[in-house]
């Protein structure tokens, strides 16, 4: 396999496992908050905890000499720890807390289609036809899967977050898109989680968090789970597995197409809730997936194998362990 098939092998790779991870952190993230944490201090908990892994993570294996040589990058990454970590997931919890979900869930992933505005409108650029094709397959398919249809009703404060959700999701994928090749994806990712959980710490009210819970059992569907477990689960995968695979697929994928392929986190999401929580799948909303799943085929279908690979393109060391 030539140089540019290995980097998109190993972009789809990433992009799928961040998706899942990512849509893994929905029934755990649930529970915690079912047995009484806030939907905002169920998010803090989660991008502190990253930020915690991460950080002497980086120093290790980078050295401070490697994050020093991010001085050059450090407006980017604020901004990306401001829109692509702290505010994308709390408008989202927003949203989520006065939508119903399902039309919340779609609001936020119009982000790929902001993505492609931008490019053609802002940027001026030419996008390929089979990512814009993958992008309106893919939201054809969500919206069925979400099933949005069922209990619609509009309200103006949930309608503006999920749209501020989406708009922080495409900045999300166009700021790692401009760093590719100029920032590692663990630096960028440990940035962003120690940004976002400054921005989050005043509204989370941390010190008031319902810390005793965690060493208690917590309901998860018809069955108890460690609520340690759980959040462990969504620290480490669903945040630091989850960012850190997203940023390096990215780099090597473009925004457009990595944004196609993040709607299997829905039909991940979707898929993970029927097991652990015993929540049922409908014959539209498994079709609905096929249809996401094809929506992201046809958007990888646009990078050719035989692009170069970008600077940043060794794979990402993770250390082992609610969008």
């Amino acid at each position: 396999m030539a140089v540019g098939g290995r980097a998109k092998a190993w972009g789809l790779g990433f992009a799928v496992v961040s998706s899942i991870s990512f849509g893994a952190s929905g029934p755990f993230g649930k529970a915690l908050v079912g047995a009484g944490f806030s939907p905002l201090q169920a998010v803090w908990l989660r991008i502190a905890g990253a930020a915690l892994i991460l950080v002497p993570v980086v120093l290790a294996v980078s050295g401070p000499a490697r994050l020093r040589a991010l001085r050059p990058h450090w407006p980017q990454l604020l901004f990306y720890g401001v829109t692509g970590v702290a505010a994308c997931q709390a408008l989202y919890f927003v949203a989520a807390s006065r939508l119903p979900v399902g039309i919340a869930i779609l609001l936020e992933f119009t982000g790929p289609v902001l993505v492609l505005l931008w490019i053609a409108v802002v940027r001026r650029a030419p996008l390929p036809r089979t990512a814009v094709a993958g992008v309106v397959v893919a939201v054809a398919g969500l919206a069925c899967v979400v099933q949005v249809w069922s209990g619609l009703r509009l309200d103006a404060v949930g309608l503006a977050a999920g749209l501020g959700a989406a708009a922080c999701q495409a900045a999300y994928f166009l700021l790692i898109d401009r760093l590719t090749g100029s920032v590692d994806p663990l630096a960028m990712t440990a940035v962003g989680m120690v940004v976002g959980a400054l921005l989050l710490t005043l509204p989370a009210a941390p010190w008031a968090m319902p810390w005793h819970i965690l060493p208690t059992q917590v309901a998860l569907g018809s069955h108890d789970a460690p609520a340690w477990l759980l959040a462990a689960w969504i620290i480490v995968v669903s945040t630091v597995l989850a960012y850190a695979t997203g940023v390096a697929a990215v780099q090597r994928l473009s925004a457009p197409v990595a944004g196609a392929i993040c709607y299997t986190e829905a039909v991940a999401a979707t898929l993970i809730a029927w097991v652990a929580l015993g929540e049922r799948l409908t014959p539209i909303q498994m079709a609905g997936g096929a249809v996401v799943l094809a929506g992201a085929y046809i958007a990888q279908r646009s990078v050719p194998a035989a692009a170069p690979a970008p600077a940043v393109a060794a794979p990402v060391p993770v250390p082992s362990q609610a969008r």
